[in-house]
């Protein structure tokens, strides 16, 4: 006789489901007390580590896409960390819509970008709760999202200036810090969701050449004037991500670039997110910058210099840059565990009673007040230039 035991097992929404004990033998389940990733009384950080032993190394170079697949032996849920909320909750659906980052920066007004990023971070929880309870884990559905872009503008040939703050670092810096402080919430146990400041660094020239490009900033203007605003999004705003950029910077791609991510980033300034790349950049190392000879070589600088997901499925490489001893199985678990201590932390692996932000209802979305915000940032962004009599211009002026 087969004596059947009943085991709770928190499934993709969190709700349990009953599984007999033959059954959770045969997913690798032998009782509740052994997962202790799922034990939410324990700390964080010996919940990430247990859940990630778990994993066989094929299983963890996955986790570090963007398209991070399922494990249903672990109950771990397809996770996609692709959104985006640049000035609104994109793509998805229907949101609020605020003015674009240009038009908010030209409004001076802290508390207003506060409020915006807040709005950002309910109305992406209202959808990422809704998706969840229709089983959507699409793209434009999750809780990451690859928001502010506080890049300086400095060049016109970039072509994307109005996704940015514009080109002060103290105004970028403290405008973002505020819209971060928003989207990311002030719970002390969850995250509302996660801002990834972006592009991660001195990004904001001509588009073509960027996969390939080389910055020498002299470090007067790199901690002068590029670096200032990501410092203080990571220092003040507790940024849980940043984007690394395409460009290489003196020298060495930006997400395989051991100083700017290692020392300046997680040292420095005390970072403890995790980074991902932008799309394509960590093939951009060995075929657009020829820092590395193959992706093989490329995904194993990367991780090692602190990059811990890419956008794109480069990473599925590191299960043979183990093998070719470029990377330890170790190097690939430090970059793995701040992936799921972020997502820990955005409660998608505690029951949805303990997580209040999952009780965020999807009437929240674009709601009445979400739409008296917009309508106010749109006034606030209006600017008028006084005319000391330059204009208009006298005919026959030549150009200088």
């Amino acid at each position: 006789m087969v004596v059947k035991y009943a085991i709770a097992l928190y499934g993709r929404q969190g709700f349990p489901l009953i599984l007999t004990m033959p059954v959770a033998l045969l997913l690798g389940v032998t009782s509740c007390a052994a997962q202790g990733y799922r034990d939410t009384s324990l700390p964080i950080a010996q919940r990430v580590d247990d859940l990630v032993s778990r994993m066989t190394l094929e299983e963890k170079v996955r986790q570090m896409q963007d398209q991070a697949p399922a494990i249903p032996r672990l109950g771990v849920s397809r996770y996609d960390y692709w959104n985006e909320a640049l000035h609104g909750v994109a793509r998805g659906g229907e949101a609020t819509v605020f003015p674009q980052a240009i038009g908010m920066a030209a409004t001076w007004d802290t508390e207003l970008l506060h409020e915006e990023g807040t709005t950002i971070g309910v109305e992406g929880r209202a959808r990422y709760n809704q998706a969840q309870r229709e089983g959507n884990t699409d793209r434009y559905f999750g809780l990451t999202f690859w928001a502010p872009n506080i890049n300086i503008f400095r060049d016109p040939r970039w072509g994307r200036g109005q996704e940015t703050l514009g080109e002060d670092p103290y105004l970028t810096g403290r405008l973002g810090t505020e819209f971060v402080l928003g989207v990311q919430g002030n719970n002390p146990n969850y995250l509302l969701a996660i801002a990834t400041p972006k592009h991660f660094a001195v990004h904001s020239g001509p588009e073509p050449p960027r996969h390939g490009f080389n910055v020498d900033p002299s470090p007067r203007d790199l901690f002068g004037t590029y670096l200032p605003a990501f410092r203080r999004v990571v220092v003040d705003g507790k940024a849980r991500s940043i984007m690394c950029s395409y460009n290489a910077i003196n020298g060495a791609p930006a997400c395989s670039n051991t100083n700017l991510l290692g020392s300046i980033l997680r040292k420095d300034w005390g970072f403890s997110g995790f980074v991902t790349s932008d799309c394509g950049a960590i093939e951009d190392i060995s075929k657009g910058h020829h820092f590395a000879k193959n992706n093989v070589e490329a995904s194993a600088l990367a991780v090692k210099a602190g990059t811990d997901t890419t956008c794109g499925n480069e990473y599925v490489d590191l299960v043979q840059s183990v093998k070719d001893g470029l990377i330890t199985e170790q190097q690939i678990d430090t970059s793995l565990k701040r992936l799921f201590m972020a997502r820990m932390k955005l409660g998608m692996f505690d029951p949805p009673s303990k997580v209040s932000f999952a009780a965020i209802p999807y009437s929240e979305n674009h709601s009445e007040t979400h739409q008296a915000l917009s309508l106010r940032a749109a006034r606030e962004s209006i600017i008028l230039l006084k005319n000391t009599r330059v204009l208009p211009l006298r005919s026959g002026n030549k150009s200088q």
